[in-house]
């Protein structure tokens, strides 16, 4: 077994805390990464609070993983140690239903086995990257260009793939009207991939201090949505809705801000259930549907077209003894656009 360090909650009630804890020796078809960043997701604070289903604890949260490649197993073939790799949201699949077999494991049939809070095909808890170490099997690690910033691009590996995989899915970009519900670490990534794939964005958003930022992410339009006026002249003009929002909203107001055919995409995941009129959907054949991150395939083609494009995410680096008053500055959104964990700091 292989020693690690880490930050763990113990349970729902604690704070993170240093944690030392053995991972399994690097195997023939493994990867060994040694963590350099690690990015944090609002999905982590949810997760260590036990506000989406019972969590496995001790839980090493982190599933925006990008580092350095120390050992691989003899039959890895992608890698080699010194190479720059990442992890993101999923470590393992079944390999052999339908949906693995076209390259979604994200949606594998059998249950994929995500980066913490799970258990992985043995039975064993999954650990995630706020550690200083993790072994992982080849076909679920990444290669990250040396283009781009590291740190920058350790959101990628959620955030990122979070709104591109939709994106390329309903094939949005030039022609079509995007509008991004939500400015956050989501949003922001949203904004990013819209304009790059050609499409004419509008973000909406409740806060009107927000507008400057959404034009310097390359945004062509700002709707403030508490604003009734600015509300009505967008009604029934947007093609997509990408809905990165992760509270409680009118489901309804959003849904009638789309053409006929139009399609309301949600990517955030609010505690409550949502609520919707079904006359909301009726008048004007109007979509709401979801989307998760992408399989293995689809991330490693949005890596490669961020370090073509030169995207990565607006980061804030923070030692990882401040993780809890981050998770405190995210709750309020103080944050442009995503707190990323320097692990030498471990």
């Amino acid at each position: 077994m292989i020693q690690a360090k880490a930050y763990a909650a113990q349970t729902p009630e604690t704070d993170l805390a240093p944690w030392e804890f053995e991972r399994r020796d690097v195997g023939p078809h493994d990867v060994q990464i040694e963590i350099h960043y690690c990015g944090v997701c609002h999905s982590d604070l949810h997760q260590i609070k036990d506000e989406w289903f019972p969590g496995v604890f001790p839980m090493v949260p982190g599933h925006e993983i990008v580092g350095k490649v120390t050992q691989v197993g003899a039959h890895v073939k992608k890698f080699k140690a010194g190479d720059l790799a990442g992890v993101g949201c999923m470590v393992d699949s079944c390999q052999v239903c339908e949906n693995c077999k076209d390259g979604l494991e994200q949606y594998c049939l059998d249950g994929n086995t995500q980066t913490y809070n799970n258990l992985d095909r043995s039975g064993v808890p999954t650990y995630g990257g706020y550690s200083n170490t993790i072994i992982v099997r080849e076909e679920f690690v990444l290669s990250v260009s040396d283009k781009l910033s590291l740190a920058a691009t350790a959101p990628l590996l959620c955030a990122g793939i979070t709104t591109y995989s939709p994106l390329r899915h309903w094939k949005v970009g030039k022609g079509h009207k995007l509008a991004v519900l939500g400015l956050g670490g989501l949003g922001h990534m949203g904004v990013k991939f819209g304009v790059a794939f050609g499409a004419e964005v509008t973000v909406l958003s409740t806060s009107a201090s927000k507008e400057q930022a959404a034009k310097d992410l390359g945004a062509h339009h700002f709707v403030v949505t508490s604003d009734p006026e600015q509300v009505k002249a967008v009604k029934g003009s947007f093609d997509f809705i990408l809905d990165t929002v992760s509270a409680v909203h009118d489901m309804d107001m959003y849904l009638s801000l789309l053409r006929t055919n139009g399609t309301l995409i949600n990517v955030g995941v609010p505690t409550e259930p949502y609520s919707v009129q079904p006359f909301s959907l009726l008048t004007g054949r109007r979509s709401m549907a979801g989307s998760g991150i992408g399989g293995i395939a689809e991330t490693q083609e949005m890596l490669d077209f961020c370090a073509e494009h030169d995207i990565v995410s607006d980061i804030e680096l923070i030692d990882i003894k401040d993780i809890t008053a981050s998770y405190e500055r995210m709750l309020k959104g103080d944050v442009r656009y995503r707190f990323v964990i320097d692990m030498a700091t471990l």
